[in-house]
This record gives structure tokens, sequence and C-alpha cells, in this order.
């Protein structure tokens, strides 16, 4: 492809870190991972961040850490990636699917407001594509029911709602620095960030083995630790984020000046600040558009064509309900190249094929 979808940023430093991390031979646990936590905590602006081995394994300590198991509800959108669900599943609980606001793709609270029960345990906001839930309703319902309010923020490093970053709404947040994100770590990464004391204490101890000491396990824990090496790739990119964001929202300009007239473009609340981990637009004509690209060495994806809820593995275990508009934006969403490395005139190029499809 002369355009891919996505693109790591690596220069001369996270060649240098990866080669210290490498003759340092300490390759976990170490202090990496400690200045990332401290440098990440700070940027979103919460007292605790805990670095895991993917995002998936944030979503689930958290999950954990609350309690959240066997007969537990957990409402959640089905468009999203079927991580944001599966740990709790793993866990016994059982999701709930709402449905989506059809502007900005994310959870629609009043649909979440339809779906408490009784037994409903948490509500899980995805920031998706990287433009925030209106987390203010969600928190609010939270609150009335006493559960627990969960953060997906795998896609929306850096994204405010409000003024406020995401991830600082709920009682905890999951970050993920897989290959495509915003940032990453050059594999699979995470992040739990979190005011409660508690709760980050006992996540610190889930992801290593249940423990405090070495050979003293109090809990049934796991191995979701980060190594030094993402750790301190990590730390470079996180320095880039902001210079990074701004690159996006640069580009996102291009495409909506040149791209409104033909296809749906993404919308953006007054309350946001999109992070645009992807560019996505919605057109009817969405699979014969993707081969036109394709023919032109353009990458495309779909995020993501199969709703969660239908999913098969997903369908043994729940019984799927009609979401209306989840099923019908899955038919017609594309995503377009999105990353920093794009200069303006492969972005007008990317434009201009769109709209030669159209013509």
């Amino acid at each position: 492809m002369r355009y891919n979808l996505v693109e790591m940023y690596v220069d001369d430093e996270i060649l240098a870190k990866a080669i210290d991390v490498l003759k340092s031979k300490r390759y976990i646990k170490g202090p990496e991972n400690k200045a990332f936590e401290e440098e990440f905590a700070g940027y979103i602006g919460t007292k605790h961040a805990i670095t895991t081995s993917s995002g998936t394994t944030a979503l689930w300590l958290i999950y954990d850490a609350l309690g959240i198991g066997k007969g537990d509800e957990i409402i959640a959108p089905s468009h999203t990636f079927i991580a944001t669900v599966t740990p709790a599943m793993h866990l016994g609980a059982v999701p709930v699917f709402a449905d989506i606001d059809e502007e900005t793709y994310t959870i629609d609270p009043e649909d979440v407001r339809k779906k408490i029960t009784p037994r409903t345990k948490a509500i899980v906001a995805v920031h998706l594509y990287g433009h925030p839930a209106d987390v203010k309703p969600l928190k609010e319902i939270a609150e009335e029911h006493n559960i627990y309010l969960i953060e997906d923020c795998a896609q929306s490093h850096g994204a405010l709602y409000h003024s406020q970053k995401v991830g600082t709404f709920g009682d905890a947040a999951a970050f993920s620095f897989f290959p495509s994100k915003v940032m990453c770590v050059a594999g699979d990464g995470g992040m739990v960030v979190t005011d409660n004391d508690e709760l980050a204490e006992r996540v610190r101890m889930l992801r290593d083995q249940g423990r405090k000491e070495k050979y003293k396990h109090e809990l049934l824990g796991y191995n979701f630790r980060m190594s030094e090496l993402h750790a301190g790739i990590g730390r470079i990119q996180l320095k880039h984020l902001e210079e990074w964001l701004n690159r996006r929202n640069e580009i996102a300009k291009i495409y909506n000046e040149m791209l409104e007239r033909v296809v749906t473009v993404p919308t953006i609340k007054p309350w946001a600040k999109h992070s645009w981990y992807v560019y996505t637009i919605r057109t009817e004509k969405r699979d014969k558009l993707r081969e036109h690209l394709r023919e032109r060495g353009i990458a495309t994806g779909l995020y993501y064509p199969i709703p969660v809820h239908m999913q098969p593995a997903v369908r043994r275990i729940v019984t799927p309900r009609h979401l209306p508009i989840t099923e019908k934006i899955v038919e017609e969403i594309l995503s377009i190249p999105m990353h920093p490395l794009l200069k303006d005139e492969d972005a007008y190029e990317i434009g201009q094929n769109v709209i030669d499809f159209f013509r």
C-alpha cells in the first residue's frame, strides 16, 4: 500500500532506548515501568497509573479488582472491540449491550438507563475512535444506582470531555498501547489509571501474581506485567503525544473539508476534543469505495464490522438483543489512513481519491 492505515513513529531516541534496556539486563519490574507510570499519571491527571501487559489485561484487572464476577451484569456498547467485555465474561459476568449515539458512535446514556437491573454492577464507557462518550449522564446513572463507572480509553489518549482528560471520570480507566494506537510501545501494553488508593493497590497485586512480597501471595493473581522495553518506548512516545494529537487534528480538518459533501464525516460534539485514533466515514457504498481505494494503494479499515453482541463466542453465552443504530452503522463505516506521519499532500490525495469514486 502507498498509504497505510496507521504507522508507528520510531526515531533514534526510541532505538537508543531499546538498546539501553537490553544492555541493562533489567527486563521487568524496573525503573522504566516506574517512570512510565509516574509520567502517565501526571499527563492524565490521576493519582495512580499501573502498567499492564495489554489494554485487555488492564480491563481484566479493573473488573477483578472491583469484584465483578459470576452473576453480575456490566452494561457496555456492542460497537467496540470484543476485549471491552470478554475479560468480565471470563470472570463470570454477563454483558448487557446498549445501543449507541448515531453521531459519535459512543454508548447512549438513555439506552443505558433502560438496561439497568438489580444485577447491574458497572457501566463501561468506551471513548470510541477517539471521541469521548457523554460521561456526565453516565456518571449520574452510576451514582444513582450505586454502581461502578469504568472508562475504556483504549482509543482515546489525550481526548478531552469538557476540557478534562478522559480516564479521570470513572472509578478506573484502561488504556491500550497496541501498535495501531495514538501512542504505542512497539508491542502489546496497557495502563490502569485511578484515584482510588485501595483499588490501585489491588490492581498492582493482581497483575504480579497477587503479591506484595516475593513469595507471599495474598490474592489469586496473574502475570499481567509490562516489560521494561515496552515501558521505555512508551515514555518516549508520551513526550510526543500532544504534538501528534495536533497533527491528527490538522489531517482531520483536511478530510472534513474535502469529504463532507460526498460521505458522512465524523461529528465532534462541542464538549469534546477528539484524539482521532481513526478517521471513520460512512457511506452506503462502503464496500465498493473500499475496493476503489485498495486498487489505488490506499489502505482502509473496518472498526468494527461485526458487533460484539453478534459475535459467535458471545452469542453462545448471551442472547442477542436488537440494537438498531449499531446494526445499521456497521454496514456503512470505513476508516481511511490517519496518523501523524501523513503529509498534507498525502491527505489531499487520499481525500481526492474518495471524491473521484463518487464522480
